[in-house]
Order: C-alpha cells, then structure tokens, then sequence
C-alpha cells in the first residue's frame, strides 16, 4: 500500500507552487538560456529547502529558540545567486549571464558571504526581523502583490492590514538604522549617522549639501540612506538590492509586470486606502501608454506566465544581518517548501544604464555624476524622439513605471544598430522635471536635458543590441514625457 501524503507534505506542495515562480523569474535573470534557468531553479530550490529544514531542526534542539532567517522567498533567492556562484567555480560558468559571472569574480559579490558586519545594511534589517513580519515586508514592497492577496497568504485581520504593513516597515528602519550604528566605519562616516537617522525620517527634510556629497561617494553610507528613507518610493530597490544582490532591480520589475498581468491592468487594490493616489496617478499614465506597446508587454507576459524586462545588466546591492523581535507584527509564517519540479522559463536580455552625454540641444548638457544600482524595465508610457526612422541608428522607449505626487520612476532602453564600445544617452523635460537617482549609468543635468553614461560594467553592447537604465524624479504640476533621444550624439526615434 502506497504511502499516504503527510501533512508537511501537503504544506511543501503549496508553497512551492507559491515560490516557484519567483525562483525561475531570478534564474532566468542568471542564465543564457531558458534550460540552463530550469536547472539553476531546481538546484537553488532543492539547496534553500535544506538550508530551511537544517534551521528549523536547529531551531528544534536549541530549546525552541528562533534563529535569525530570511522568508521563504528572499531565501530561496539567494540560494539561487549560491548556486550561480557554485556553478561558476565549477567550470559550469558558460551557462550563466556574462554580466553575472563578472559580478560573480568582483569584491561586490564577496559581501553577501563576507563577514556579517560587513554585509549589506538591508539583508541584515530583514534577517533581524520575526520571520512573518519580514515575508509582509517583502511580499508587500518586492513582490509587488496587492495588499488583499498578502492579508489572505499570510492569515492576517484585513481590516488591520494597512497598520500592521506600516509598523512592519518602521520594525525594519529601526534595524537598519540600528545595523549602520554597529558596522565598522571611519571617522567621516561616523561623524555622519546622527544627521543622516534625522534627514531620513522626514519627507520634507533637505539633504545638507555635505551629506549629500558623503552619499555620493560612500557605498555603505548611501546603502544605509535608501533602507532608512520610508517615504519616496525607493523602498523596493533598497530591499530587492541589498538582499538578493545581482539583477535585483531587474527581479523588481518583472515581480511588478507579473503582478499587473495577475491583477490586469487598473485593476485597484482596494484594500489599500493610502496607496489610492498613487494608484490612480498609475492608471492614468497606463491609459496614456502606447496602444500596441501595452498589448505586446500583456501578451508577452501571459505567454511566458512571468513578467519580462528589457534587459539586465548586473548591478550593485545592499544587505545585513542581526537580532530577532519577541513578537511579529503579522501573523506566524509557514514552513518553507522542498519540491524541485520543472518548468518552462521566460528569457531574459542584458541591458546596460545611463550616464553623461555630450549632445547639444537647446538646454546644453552636462556633466558625469555617480552610478546607481540595476537595470529594469517597465511598464508605462511612451516617449518620441525626433528625427525619421531612415536616419536613425536606435530606438529608444521610455517607460513611466510608477508615479505619485512629486515623484516618478521610469526606465529607459535603447535600440542601437551599431556595436558600441560606450555609450551616453540625452533627452530633453518638457516640465522642469529633475532626476534625482539613476542606475546602471551615470547622471547629468543641465537645465531640462538630462545625461546617461555607461558604466564600467555595461559599456560595450553588440550591434542590434539594447541598454536599459532606470531613474527616479521629481515633478510638479506636470509630467510630460521627455523628447529628443539621442545616443552618443545620434537622434533615436520611438519604437
């Protein structure tokens, strides 16, 4: 008689279905290939459900004594970049992302299994909470899944969701900021912590100049910066980067197409009451998109049953680790699972980011400022370039990817007919628009036209190939799409 089906079973059983997608969208981030992104899923997924199943054993000898552990997702996340880098030091490295294996082989990737003060501030935040309040934490701000779908995967009272979500999120400022207190650091970064906790806390706070130019140039101070700053939009990339490391940004925005093709597009989610302008700011730029753009994102979307980006160019991240709280916020979480089936992949591209360009036009340019984090693409609105398609050696498609009262995220990505061995990216504001963070490239910004250079580890892109980068930005009053592309001095016209 054949065995009967435990009840832990029947627990894996359901949360690999809710899990496995995740883990493949990342995987085929990592590989050259829809087969090699299979097996990398299976493998990570199969190492993080023993990663699991030893800490809960731990957990069971140690007394009852909860160690600190990412949620399940974030967990088998990072076990997929373990076996990535797994496969790279066994000679298997031809089946990963060209931009992967060098981020692989550089001091960035070293940080994630260095010493734990030394990892990034936002793994170290999410470790240190109770497991359910930091599976909230992410599957409200990375998965980007409507509050409603959230309440009913974790168990948790609707009526208190929007409070509970809010606490979670200050649960995880005060380990982060409580983190960047204990990470070694000199006397300059030291002499900043005080003024950077108070500037943080404030949506209506100005950066002083001094800090702002310390931001620029410290990699763990800035780190620091975007998991204190609750307000402003910039949570997602904060958790996403510093957690899963390479393609973090690029995993964030297929989590987000893959959400809206779930949902369909303007569907709210009205469980949400304060994300109600935000949502209608989205909805608009949505019935504004491009016609045939928006069909063919949809489509392409449903096909592959996981949300696809324009491209992904590896990038830099944050992360840390630390204390657990007594009691969560929301509701116990579930045991991780252990299955390891197979499943078809969607593909994936490379994209490079933005930086300074030296191309004329009626507002001048200007001049190269600091790199940012990864590529993305999205999901918005369309932007013209002038010039005729004959004359044209690229493509370019602007992208609105979120918007709210003073501030916008969009992507941009480029077709160039022509190989390059670097690249800057111009275009033109119509409304007074101004950067303010981009990644993947470097910024400049005089007047209303706006700068993207290359970065070291995207400038070179084959001949038909596409860069991508994304920013964030301020408005007011209006947020027309910008106008007059060019790439390296060249116009592109809309695709």
């Amino acid at each position: 008689m054949p065995d009967l089906p435990t009840p832990k079973d029947a627990a894996e059983a359901a949360l690999f279905s809710e899990c496995w997608d995740a883990v493949l969208s990342y995987a085929d981030l990592c590989t050259s290939g829809s087969t090699a992104a299979n097996q990398l899923a299976r493998e990570a997924f199969a190492l993080g459900i023993r990663e699991a199943r030893a800490a809960e054993d731990g957990i069971a000898r140690g007394a009852g004594r909860r160690s600190s552990r990412l949620p399940r997702i974030p967990l088998l996340l990072t076990a997929v970049r373990t076996t990535a880098a797994a496969w790279e030091a066994q000679g298997q490295g031809h089946k990963l992302d060209p931009d992967l294996r060098l981020w692989l082989n550089s001091g960035k990737a070293a940080r994630y299994v260095g010493p734990p003060l030394s990892r990034p501030i936002a793994l170290r935040g999410l470790r240190d909470m109770q497991e359910p309040d930091a599976a909230l934490l992410w599957l409200a701000e990375v998965e980007a899944l409507p509050l409603h779908a959230v309440v009913r995967r974790q168990g948790l009272d609707p009526t208190a969701a929007v409070e509970e979500l809010n606490e979670v999120r200050g649960l995880f400022r005060d380990r982060c900021h409580r983190n960047h207190l204990d990470t070694p650091m000199d006397a300059e970064c030291r002499s900043y912590v005080r003024l950077l906790d108070a500037v943080t806390r404030s949506p209506a706070a100005d950066t002083p100049a001094d800090l702002s130019r310390h931001l620029a140039t410290c990699v763990e101070c800035a780190e620091a910066a975007a998991c204190l700053r609750l307000h402003g939009g910039g949570l997602p990339a904060a958790l996403a980067q510093g957690v899963i490391g390479w393609g973090g940004l690029a995993y964030l925005e297929r989590r987000r197409r893959a959400a809206e093709v779930r949902l369909g597009p303007g569907r709210p989610d009205t469980s949400d009451p304060e994300g109600a302008a935000e949502r209608a700011a989205a909805s608009k730029a949505r019935v504004r998109r491009n016609a045939l753009l928006t069909a063919a994102v949809l489509v392409s979307g449903l096909a592959l049953a996981v949300s696809m980006m324009p491209g992904d160019s590896g990038g830099d991240t944050i992360a840390k680790s630390g204390p657990t709280d007594s009691s969560p916020v929301a509701g116990p979480a579930s045991a991780l699972p252990s299955a390891s089936p197979s499943t078809s992949a969607a593909p994936s591209s490379s994209g490079p980011v933005p930086s300074a360009d030296g191309t004329p036009s009626a507002d001048g340019t200007g001049a190269a400022g600091k790199p940012d984090p990864e590529p993305q693409g999205t999901s918005s609105s369309t932007a013209g370039a002038g010039g005729s398609e004959s004359e044209a050696a690229c493509e370019v498609r602007y992208d609105l990817v979120n918007q709210w009262p003073d501030g916008f995220q969009a992507t941009v990505t480029v077709t160039t007919a022509d190989a390059l061995d670097s690249w800057r990216v111009a275009w033109s504001f119509r409304d007074g628009q101004r950067v303010d963070q981009m990644w993947d490239a470097s910024l400049a910004q005089n007047g209303s036209r706006v700068t993207a250079t290359a970065a070291d580890y995207n400038r070179t892109v084959s001949a038909n190939g596409t860069l991508t980068f994304g920013f964030l930005a301020s408005w007011q009053k209006k947020n027309s799409a910008p106008y007059a592309f060019a790439l390296n001095g060249k116009t592109c016209t809309a695709s």
